[in-house]
Parts: C-alpha cells; sequence; structure tokens
C-alpha cells in the first residue's frame, strides 16, 4: 500500500490529509493546536478516530504514546547511543518492538521488525518539495499503527533539532 503525506506548512494545528495511490483521502492526521502536549488524532476518510497520539508529559526523554481506544498500543522515543542516524524504538504493550532508523528530517526512514521491512518512508519517488511517501510493505501491517509511527518520529525529530 502506498500512501501520500502532504504536509501544510501554515495553519492552525497540524492537519493534513493522506491520499492513497489513486488521489482518494484516506486519513487525516487532526493535529491540535493550544494543547500542553502535542496531539494528534489520525482518522479514517470517514472521520473516525484510528488513533490518538499523545506526548508524555513527564519523561526523561522525549517520548509519543500511541492509543487506541483508550488504552495505549505502543510507546515511542528515541534509541540511546545512536549518534550517526536517527533510531526510534516503538515498543508495543505486548513487549514487540519496531525499529525506525534513518533520516527523520529529510522524511527518508524505514520501520522494521526484528530486521523485516514493514514500511519505507520516502521522498525520493516525489518532486512536490513538502510531500511524502509511506510504502506499507507488509499486507497485514497495521497501517493506522505505522503511520502513527511516522507522525511520531517526525514531530520528535522535529523537537529535538529545534533544541
Amino acid at each position: 500500500m502506498r500512501l501520500l503525506v502532504r504536509e501544510r506548512l501554515f495553519g492552525i494545528g497540524d492537519d493534513y490529509w493522506i491520499e492513497d495511490a489513486d488521489g482518494r483521502k484516506v486519513f487525516l492526521v487532526d493535529g491540535k493546536a493550544m494543547r500542553v502536549r502535542d496531539t494528534f488524532e489520525l482518522k479514517d476518510a470517514q472521520g473516525r478516530i484510528i488513533v490518538e497520539i499523545k506526548q508524555k508529559l513527564l519523561s526523561l526523554r522525549d517520548t509519543m504514546l500511541i492509543e487506541r481506544d483508550g488504552e495505549q498500543l505502543a510507546k515511542v522515543k528515541r534509541k540511546r547511543l545512536s549518534l550517526l542516524r536517527n533510531h526510534y524504538r516503538v515498543t508495543l504493550v505486548d513487549g514487540t518492538e519496531l525499529d525506525v532508523s534513518g533520516k527523520i528530517l529529510d522524511r527518508e526512514f524505514a520501520v522494521d521488525y526484528g530486521g523485516e521491512l514493514l514500511a519505507q518512508i520516502s521522498r525520493r519517488w516525489l518532486t512536490v518539495r513538502d510531500t511524502y511517501g509511506i510504502d506499507i510493505v507488509r499486507e497485514d501491517a497495521d497501517a493506522g499503527l505505522l503511520i502513527a509511527v511516522a507522525v511520531c518520529v517526525i514531530v520528535l525529530a522535529e523537537k529535538e533539532h529545534e533544541d
């Protein structure tokens, strides 16, 4: 499944659509403005909330939480001791860990599980400046979770870059 993300540079909140390969709007990333912490909702085209993404308020390292139906689904934070490239670890509630690595700020990174590629995020295929693609490799992968992971690591990398 190949998805296209068109980020908005300016606006209240961080809202943007994710389209499929045919240009149909599939998901909305609904950024909540005027909040103490970064908060997003990933919604389907009908407006139903797929997952909620929240910055964890009290933690030693910046951490984002992904929730589904009010229950925590995953925790995303930067890996320790990763000096050369951006590395993030996604820990699911069942203990499963996903690895995210690459050039996050350039929108060139991968999400994998145990060395198996789950999704590739890239601008390489595209010519539009503020657009990048999410290529979900496995058909049985949770698209909502992988999109949420991409949003989380981008938000965390941008915060780290600002500091």
